[in-house]
């Protein structure tokens, strides 16, 4: 089998994440970035994963799902990228602007790799 890796940022969504009270209330702004390894059976879009697929599933595991931590939203959106057809290993860094702001510095991410078993 062949692989290739993609590699996805600055897919924007929001959500309804976070620990302190009141962050679920109102939608916020999230960032996703993944690293995929996907089978590769030839030059064709039908022999691989199409990103635009992985890209749409990303975006909705942040609207449709609710967490307390960002790690759960990254474990997460790494799951549901690998149930993608032709994807063999997935990792997903979750940004969370808001939290990076509040907190005084550039950045707050998590990250979470998955892969098939076997």
């Amino acid at each position: 089998m062949r692989t290739s890796r993609l590699f996805l940022t600055g897919i924007a969504a929001s959500g309804h994440h976070g620990a302190k009270p009141g962050e679920k209330d109102e939608p916020q702004g999230f960032v996703v970035d993944l690293d995929v390894e996907v089978e590769v059976a030839g030059d064709r879009l039908d022999a691989t994963a199409d990103y635009r697929g992985l890209i749409g599933t990303a975006r909705e595991t942040v609207e449709r799902t609710s967490f307390d931590l960002l790690e759960s939203l990254a474990d997460a959106v790494a799951r549901a990228v690998l149930e993608r057809p032709g994807v063999v290993r997935a990792t997903a860094m979750v940004h969370k602007p808001a939290a990076a702001r509040s907190s005084q510095v550039q950045g707050v991410a998590a990250a979470a790799s998955v892969e098939r078993e076997g």
